[in-house]
């Protein structure tokens, strides 16, 4: 008797037709539309890491501009 895997129950609490599919080996007809809900996540994916790094690059120039601010105006007071 093969054990269960967590994934396989997850599948089965969210589409119990599709965890037959899966189980049975039954292709599905839709993969047209698979293959662009794939292609959608992995651009979203790409769009949610440019913008991380955006962000943090963002925040690299603003503490340095902060401490650039700080050197010139201790340097002007000295």
């Amino acid at each position: 008797m093969r054990p269960i895997r967590s994934s396989e129950i997850g599948s089965y609490l969210y589409c119990r037709r599709a965890w037959w599919y899966r189980k049975t080996g039954t292709p599905s007809e839709n993969q047209a539309e698979l293959a662009a809900g794939t292609e959608l996540h992995r651009r979203h994916g790409r769009q949610v890491l440019v913008a991380s790094l955006t962000r943090t690059l963002s925040l690299l120039l603003f503490l340095i501009a902060i401490l650039l601010l700080v050197a010139y105006l201790a340097y002007n007071l000295l």
